[in-house]
């Protein structure tokens, strides 16, 4: 899979990837409307072009508290999302060329404020879909938001898995989307984030399922409301 041509599909406004980008940024947006006042660490795991973050970052007031690392394996990705960050005059985003996977990756960020694992979870196995949530647990600090996509996740126990390590749901979409976004608070403890760990491998849904281009729509799942105002 080329990754970096793969991006491509977001700059069709209709297309499946840049309709469930919208609502990834409405996911980020809510997070930073309600975060505390002060300085906020932000963390993208295999952050892409980095459209998300970067795209809300970009015009949100809480801008310059925000603090970001985003980790990204593909060079060419990884200058696409620097020129945008820099355009967008954010210097305090940090796009690192790197494995994601690594926990190495994310020292001196643990635990966040916000956790993006967008684009993610679809491309590994379930079991270590649920090694990547449990890392999620010391990756996000207790009171702070997981944004996460992932196609067929009601079949999969996403939201099952995350409210059993103390995630609360927030928002999750529902069926008048063919796909998963999900927003979840942790309500956890946290602990130490873990140095030389890998949090998981990097499948690919085309290898994981045998098909190139975006996966195909899911069936209905029972949605949680989005706060009002959104």
């Amino acid at each position: 899979m080329d990754w970096h041509t793969w991006h491509r599909a977001y700059d069709a406004p209709d297309s499946y990837l840049s309709r469930r980008l919208a609502l990834v940024r409405e996911r980020i947006a809510d997070a930073l409307d309600d975060a505390p006042d002060g300085p906020l660490r932000a963390v993208s795991v295999c952050a892409g072009q980095g459209r998300d973050l970067i795209g809300v970052l970009a015009g949100h007031p809480r801008r310059d508290d925000v603090r970001a690392r985003l980790v990204e394996l593909d060079e060419r990705n990884v200058a696409h999302a620097r020129r945008a960050a820099a355009e967008a005059g954010l210097d305090r985003v940090e796009v690192v060329a790197g494995d994601a996977s690594a926990t190495d990756a994310y020292a001196g960020m643990a635990p966040a404020d916000l956790v993006l694992l967008c684009g993610v979870l679809g491309n590994l196995t379930d079991a270590d879909v649920r090694r990547t949530l449990d890392h999620c647990t010391r990756l996000c600090r207790p009171g702070g938001v997981l944004v996460w996509t992932r196609t067929r996740h009601h079949d999969t126990g996403v939201c099952g898995w995350l409210e059993e390590r103390g995630f609360v749901p927030l928002w999750v979409s529902g069926p008048e989307v063919p796909y998963g976004v999900g927003a979840h608070r942790y309500a956890g403890r946290g602990g130490p984030w873990p140095a030389g760990r890998r949090m998981f491998t990097f499948v690919g849904y085309d290898a994981l399922h045998g098909r190139q281009g975006p996966p195909p729509h899911p069936s209905p799942v029972s949605p949680v409301p989005p706060r009002s105002g959104r």
